[in-house]
């Protein structure tokens, strides 16, 4: 597997919630395939990571979402983790982000809960009916 990403520039999608072991494994094997990686959530800085429901290891986020640009990548990761998605499917910029992947037709690993965050958010009025 080595060398099989060289060259290509993946981005990780993910923020505070997000399932430990389906960030760090991904993210050691896409760097082994020789990957450049940036790892990217809602802010700049420390994203502490989950395992199950308890709080796990932090991981620093080199860039925030507001300020990525889907272009300047070749795939994204979004890891899961039951809170991860939720909370990024409520802000704007993150969605784009992922958006702009699909509407360029790069590859998009999606994991676990990952795919709630592609899910449409219902606004309130449409509920209450």
């Amino acid at each position: 597997m080595a060398n099989e990403l060289q060259g290509k520039r993946i981005a990780f999608l993910f923020t505070e919630g997000a399932e430990q072991a389906e960030v760090t494994e991904p993210l050691e094997a896409v760097r082994k395939a020789g990957a450049e990686v940036d790892v990217i959530s809602l802010e700049k800085g420390d994203v502490e990571m989950w395992h199950h429901f308890d709080k796990g290891d932090k991981i620093e986020a080199e860039k925030a979402v507001a300020d990525a640009d889907a272009s300047d990548y070749d795939g994204l990761v979004l890891p899961g983790g039951v809170a991860n998605p939720d909370q990024l499917r409520t802000d704007e910029d993150a969605v784009k982000f992922v958006r702009a992947f699909f509407e360029q037709k790069k590859p998009v690993g999606v994991i676990c809960h990952g795919p709630w965050l592609l899910a449409p958010r219902p606004t309130w009025s449409k509920v209450a009916r």
